[in-house]
């Protein structure tokens, strides 16, 4: 280990080289080159394999991380992607999206020592990449097939990974969607230049071959009630996610040329794998030539400034309330568009919209950060007297997501929710207040991080199996008596 291992003080951090600015503005491939097998070998090597891995611990799915990178510097990169598929359902994409600077890398033991951290996310991505090229990955070999049946709502991160796991025992497995393709925000949010969508088809392809159905097109509610959808199955769960665009209550909010966030990126996504899109062909969702602004700090934020960008934007401002320290957005996101032409517009929040009919313009205030709020950060408040106009021909607001009301679509009123409308559930179960029907992702935490979506999906799998395992015994039970 000493050879193979802690190298971090002799050699330097290194992260795979970025396509020059100029070259990646012109279109939505992924901006960053792969590693070459003899650099992935080399910076797994600064790897301190300490005692107490806080790379493993930050992790929501607690990945073997220390484990892989030692392998991945010995050159044993089939044994690394075994031990990096065995906790996480979908490595190839947390290695793309994960906000590692939050998580696994932030918390970096070299890091902390100030000698640069492990670049685990892009090794990874390289490990995960490698064994699709070399086929390593394979549909799921099934060993018994059992009767019983789950009906997953939702083709997201969440359902996918729940269904995966629970395939894997050998329950029949139907995933329903709404949309027309699945993997929810994986394939119509998150732009290509972050996570190419060929990486997430090929997965849910893996997962049909695995024996999984796909239902798409399909509303629950409309189609079918979730009702019926229980009585066709042995165990429900929800994972729908959040979708629901968070409102500014402003004057001038009617005005046309202002759209969600999730609106824009699907009309880009879509445009991107070759459908056809009238609000984007006729000019509507296409920001060549606009003067853009988008309200808002997070990653989803970001994916439309950079998105803009590439669109050929005539300007993209991005306006935030708090201070670039205070963005809850991933760093390197707002590193990469601050590289790409993006302006921000830091300490700046919206008073109102300009324009008769259509927006041509933002009044905004200047703010200030008063004492932390409830979430540690600190609050802003307005500058009197500070107003000032932005120019704008199309206007993004990125504020968040809430959950939809899915009592009232499912024709389910009696589907318990909180007072925040994601669905409630027993913490130890995940079990919502009916029976057999249980709940993962951001449909129960809110809008959150792509990993902790899996980690609950993988979680919600062991509980229902534990579920069916305890129906399937009493059934059995009561036929002997």
């Amino acid at each position: 280990m000493k050879k193979k291992m802690l190298q971090f003080v002799d050699v330097k951090q290194e992260t795979p080289e970025k396509r020059g600015t100029s070259t990646r503005k012109g279109d939505f491939n992924e901006i960053y080159n792969e590693f070459i097998t003899d650099k992935a070998k080399e910076q797994s090597s600064r790897c301190s394999q300490c005692g107490v891995p806080f790379c493993q611990i930050h992790c929501p799915l607690s990945n073997n991380i220390p484990d892989w990178l030692k392998l991945t510097a010995e050159g044993r990169l089939k044994e690394a992607y075994e031990i990096s598929q065995s906790t996480n359902n979908m490595p190839e994409v947390c290695g793309r999206i994960c906000p590692q600077d939050r998580l696994c890398e932030g918390n970096c033991v070299i890091e902390q020592s100030g000698h640069g951290t492990v670049t685990i996310g892009s090794i990874e991505k390289y490990i995960t990449d490698t064994a699709w090229e070399n086929g390593w990955v394979k549909p799921l070999k099934i060993r018994k097939e059992l009767k019983q049946s789950i009906g997953i709502i939702g083709a997201g991160p969440a359902g996918m990974a729940c269904a995966e796991e629970l395939r894997k025992s050998g329950y029949q497995v139907t995933i329903y969607d709404r949309y027309d393709r699945a993997g929810g925000l994986l394939i119509y949010g998150i732009p290509n230049f972050k996570l190419e969508k060929f990486v997430v088809e090929r997965r849910t392809k893996l997962l049909r071959e695995s024996g999984i159905k796909f239902v798409q097109n399909f509303e629950v509610g409309k189609d079918s009630t979730l009702n019926e959808l229980r009585d066709k199955h042995d165990a429900i769960l929800i994972s729908t996610g959040v979708y629901k665009p968070r409102e500014i209550d402003i004057p001038g909010h009617n005005l046309k040329n202002i759209f969600p966030a999730m609106d824009f990126l699907t009309a880009s996504n879509r445009k991107g794998l070759g459908d056809k899109v009238k609000l984007f062909d006729d000019g509507t969702l296409n920001a060549e030539g606009k003067n853009v602004v988008v309200i808002g700090g997070g990653d989803t934020a970001m994916d439309c400034v950079r998105t803009s960008i590439r669109q050929k934007a005539k300007s993209v401002k991005c306006l935030y309330r708090r201070d670039r320290e205070n963005m809850p957005g991933s760093a390197r996101e707002v590193g990469n568009a601050i590289e790409e032409g993006v302006e921000f517009v830091w300490l700046t929040s919206p008073k109102k919209f300009i324009g008769s009919d259509k927006v041509v313009g933002v009044e905004v205030n200047k703010m200030k950060l008063g004492e932390p709020d409830s979430s540690g950060r600190r609050k802003p408040e307005i500058e009197r007297g500070s107003e000032y106009e932005v120019k704008a021909d199309l206007v993004i607001k990125s504020l968040g997501f809430d959950p939809e009301n899915l009592p009232k679509l499912f024709n389910a009123d009696e589907l318990g929710v909180s007072q925040w409308g994601t669905i409630k559930i027993d913490l130890k179960s995940m079990q919502t207040n009916l029976d057999g029907v249980f709940a993962a992702g951001d449909i129960v935490r809110g809008a959150s991080l792509v990993v902790w979506a899996i980690r609950d999906g993988r979680d919600a799998a062991v509980q229902i199996e534990k579920y069916l395992e305890n129906k399937l015994n009493k059934t059995k039970s009561t036929k002997a008596a």
